[in-house]
């Protein structure tokens, strides 16, 4: 079977990862805002010229409805890592196109997932070299903490790449993501299975429906408005599950601190 123009440049393109697979299967037409994101907003790859967009922006353009998402399905992949491939503007490529896009996207990823695959046999052989630096000191007093912040950093860095060597700065940690990577696994862990308590059930579809609703409010920045919008739901049903989510979390999310603890969970699964 002859495949289309698109699907051949895109299966051309898989080596070069997500951004050249994006890059292939839009460049014949005028400038598309294209991006593929994780389910936590965190942005894998976007076509040139697309701008940047937080992680909480990313989770509410997907909640949204209002622009075309297409899920990128592969076998490898959690339900934390897989992709999504979100174009904001739906008139800007064929439903076909984007299907296709979503499909080389996933040979992309199984093609990843056996890279790091080779890389954890090689490491477990060779074993990965990991290092962490401290900041900068402008004096003898600032020594004392250079150790912690190293310490720290190195475990940003076993965290990030498990099964490749890598160093790391304890300056490049700047945002809470990249602060909590930092904390040993074994505590993020405890960490979110304790705050967030029974929303980790993903057996049961009701406690699966809070937690998705508890990612949209907070990726909303706590806006009622744009969490019913976004969930395109009644604003008391929304209030329901935000009261049910208070009752199994004891957290009160009409504080900054309640709403704070709940997204570091959320960051920490």
């Amino acid at each position: 079977m002859n495949r289309s123009p698109v699907a051949s440049r895109t299966a051309l393109a898989q080596e070069a990862g997500p951004e050249g697979v994006l890059g292939a299967a839009f460049a014949h037409l005028d400038p598309v805002t294209a991006y593929v994101f994780t389910p936590s907003g965190r942005t894998v790859a976007a076509t040139a010229g697309a701008p940047g967009v937080a992680a909480r922006e990313a989770v509410a353009l997907v909640a949204d409805g209002t622009g075309e998402t297409v899920s990128v399905e592969a076998d490898s992949a959690s339900p934390y890592d897989r992709w999504l491939l979100c174009v904001p503007d739906p008139d800007s490529a064929p439903p076909r196109m984007l299907q296709e896009t979503a499909a080389a996207l996933s040979h992309c990823q199984e093609a990843a997932a056996r890279r790091r695959s080779a890389e954890r046999r090689a490491a477990d052989g060779l074993g990965a070299l990991h290092s962490g630096t401290g900041a900068p000191v402008d004096g003898p007093e600032g020594l004392g903490g250079a150790p912690a912040q190293a310490r720290y950093a190195l475990t940003w860095a076993r965290t990030t790449a498990p099964y490749a060597s890598l160093l790391a700065d304890a300056t490049a940690l700047t945002s809470l993501d990249a602060l909590l990577t930092g904390v040993p696994a074994e505590a993020r862990a405890a960490y979110g299975r304790t705050v967030l308590g029974p929303l980790l059930e993903s057996d049961r579809t009701a406690t699966a429906v809070l937690l998705s609703t508890l990612e949209t409010f907070l990726a909303c920045d706590g806006s009622w408005a744009r969490t019913v919008k976004a969930l395109h739901l009644h604003v008391n049903t929304v209030h329901y599950r935000m009261q049910r989510i208070e009752h199994f979390t004891g957290r009160d999310l009409s504080l900054l601190s309640g709403r704070l603890d709940l997204w570091a969970a959320l960051l920490c699964r």
